[in-house]
């Protein structure tokens, strides 16, 4: 396999729609068994069906060049759809009373966008990398912390080199998007008590 076949698959495998679907359910599940799983789907198909929707539709129509929405210009549309879902999400979660760690994961997912969006404007920051760091911290709350951060850690670092390899971004967009993530969903679980 070549280097740029690698790095497009680390791409699809870790996008952020997918790990937003993947991650609430297996999130829920590892938490809180069946139940927690099923609160989970909810919060997947909300936070990451609705905007994989949209996505996918501007795609069809030829307003984006992919799922991946290289363009930055183009990212607006698609993030505020995102952004109204996770708001919509958070809402309905508090409403029907889903457990705690639940809305502790779709409000970092609610602040990363409320830092990435706006730089994204003006900067191509990388939503892949901030991601895939939020979804390492949370993962690690539910998981034995060492190991899952290792893994998490190598993960992340696979797609940043990706990322870049594949010249979507730099070196300093992937590395500001992992922080981005990592933080925002770190002091969000703290500020839910969720840290140790």
């Amino acid at each position: 396999m070549t280097a740029d076949l690698l790095a497009r698959r680390v791409t699809d495998l870790f996008a952020p729609q997918v790990l937003v679907i993947g991650m609430p359910p297996a999130v829920g599940f590892l938490a809180q068994g069946w139940t927690g799983a099923a609160w989970g789907l909810f919060a997947s198909v909300l936070c990451g069906g609705v905007p994989a929707a949209v996505i996918a539709a501007g795609v069809r129509s030829g307003r984006l060049d992919s799922h991946h929405i290289v363009d930055r210009a183009r990212r607006t549309g698609p993030l505020l759809s995102a952004v109204a879902a996770v708001v919509l999400a958070l809402v309905l979660l508090i409403a029907l009373g889903a457990p705690t760690l639940l809305v502790a994961t779709v409000t970092a997912m609610l602040a990363a966008l409320a830092v990435t969006v706006p730089i994204t404007l003006r900067w191509k920051i990388s939503f892949h990398a901030a991601v895939c760091a939020g979804t390492a911290v949370v993962l690690a709350h539910v998981l034995p912390p060492a190991p899952t951060a290792l893994f998490g850690g190598l993960v992340l670092a696979l797609v940043c080199w990706a990322r870049v390899r594949l010249a979507h971004h730099t070196l300093g967009q992937v590395l500001a998007g992992a922080m981005v993530g990592m933080l925002t969903t770190w002091g969000t679980l703290a500020a839910f008590g969720l840290t140790t």
